[in-house]
């Protein structure tokens, strides 16, 4: 991928109020508005925010079964310490900027989703590199308001656009295309570059991609334009939704896409086809790709969209220009040449994602990993005694994968390995002793914890 050019959002004007935010570890967009006296007071110093925050589940339950470290405990307070290069004018009077969550002896909150980026960005650039990103992210639109898919459980919803499903195709109605259009106007008014939109398989469903740009960016980018199309679909009395599977139909990802570059290079480039720098990222994506499913597939509902033959990877595998496998390698072009990360489902935390990525590539470079065979045919439907392991398809699959994973403990850290599995345990327990039903294709328990706040 080329180095990204990012425009501008302009000065903003004067602010009635600012709002301060973050994602916790599900992902969802948490903050809060104050004043600008307040802001002005709080930006270099940070803002309190309950500790629970990484402590409550997507039902708002509290989760139990982790250990509390000394961040940690009777609601104590941690810091959001506000990144001011992130500041725009969200709407007339109201400024946005997202930040960082601290400790107060001045470390980083070790599970901070954004923290955990930086990290890896600095690990990468100890190697003399920078990486550059980009994201397609899926989505489903829907005629209803919030309030009328809230009324019916999220269930019987009417894709906008018409009910039929279609790639590429541009015979939609004018409200499905009206909505895309303001989302995309609203993205260049906020300076979020995107390249394009486009319909996607299931009724109702559209893929926006995300320019290519540096990793933090990209997670801001990331986390704002989901905002922004949950917005858009309010002030247009509509509903969207980022679960992996919001129907029984068609599932939906976000796949991750990204190069390295030194002195304005691309090093996964080489004439004759993958370099010796993406091999070695492919051999650290691959060797952590099981332990790597549990970020990448977050939900209960993430593993629905793990069906052959129906889009989504099914096995840890790797091939040049090859869609059907997990890792895609696009090589031979100078300026191209990447890797795509097809395991995502579009309720990933952003943050996560990239983070785990970004530890299989720097793990590679850093250990000069070598891959394994890639896989010249199609990767679904493989026999079991090929040699090609399957993604794990359920949660508690893949919480022991991550558990046992040796090498995202030592890039990601053993405080957040152990407290992302024990939060996914957590939500499994849930899921089987509150209402969800794993014998149908799709429970009313996952529509009502998912379909908003994914």
């Amino acid at each position: 991928m080329s180095d990204p050019t990012r425009s501008g959002a302009g000065a903003p004007g004067a602010a009635k109020a600012y709002r301060v935010e973050a994602t916790n570890h599900d992902g969802s967009f948490m903050g809060k508005n104050v004043t600008p006296a307040k802001f002005a007071s709080g930006k270099e110093s940070g803002f309190a925010f309950a500790d629970v925050l990484f402590a409550i589940d997507m039902g708002t339950d509290i989760v139990f079964g982790d250990a509390y470290p000394d961040w940690r405990g009777n609601l104590y307070d941690i810091s959001l310490l506000p990144d001011m290069n992130t500041l725009v004018e969200w709407k007339p009077g109201v400024h946005s900027v997202i930040g960082d969550f601290w400790m107060k002896d001045g470390n980083p909150v070790p599970i901070c989703p954004r923290n955990m980026v930086r990290r890896l960005i600095d690990r990468l650039g100890s190697l003399g590199y920078t990486a550059t990103v980009a994201v397609e992210i899926e989505t489903t639109l829907f005629e209803e308001s919030i309030q009328e898919a809230r009324a019916r459980g999220y269930r019987d919803l009417t894709a906008l656009g018409g009910e039929t499903g279609a790639t590429y195709n541009l015979a939609r109605s004018a409200d499905w295309i009206d909505y895309m259009e303001a989302v995309t106007d609203r993205l260049d008014e906020l300076g979020i570059v995107w390249e394009a939109w486009t319909d996607e398989a299931a009724p109702g469903q559209t893929e926006l991609n995300i320019a290519p740009t540096d990793p933090l960016t990209l997670a801001d980018s990331w986390v704002r334009t989901k905002q922004v199309m949950r917005e858009i679909a309010c002030e247009k009395g509509r509903s969207v939704t980022f679960m992996a599977k919001p129907t029984a139909g068609f599932g939906q990802g976000a796949h991750i896409n990204i190069s390295l570059q030194r002195d304005g290079e691309n090093q996964f480039y080489a004439p004759d086809g993958p370099s010796e720098t993406m091999l070695q990222a492919v051999g650290g994506l691959m060797a952590t790709m099981a332990g790597n499913t549990l970020l990448a597939l977050p939900q209960i509902t993430s593993y629905r969209r793990l069906v052959d033959v129906s889009g989504p990877p099914t096995t840890i595998s790797w091939g040049v220009n090859n869609k059907t496998a997990a890792l895609r390698a696009i090589a031979g072009h100078p300026k191209y040449s990447r890797l795509e990360y097809r395991v995502p489902g579009s309720d990933v935390n952003p943050y996560y994602a990239l983070a785990g990525v970004l530890a299989g590539v720097v793990a590679g470079i850093e250990k000069k990993m070598t891959p394994p065979p890639q896989v010249d045919d199609m990767a679904w439907c493989l026999p079991d005694d090929c040699g090609v392991a399957r993604i794990p398809d359920s949660m508690t699959k893949a919480i022991d994968a991550l558990d046992a994973d040796e090498i995202l403990r030592e890039y990601l850290g053993d405080e957040f390995v152990d407290f992302w599995t024990a939060s996914r345990r957590w939500e499994w327990m849930q899921f089987h002793t509150t209402g969800g039903d794993p014998y149908v294709d799709l429970s009313e328990w996952e529509s009502r914890r998912y379909f908003e706040f994914s």
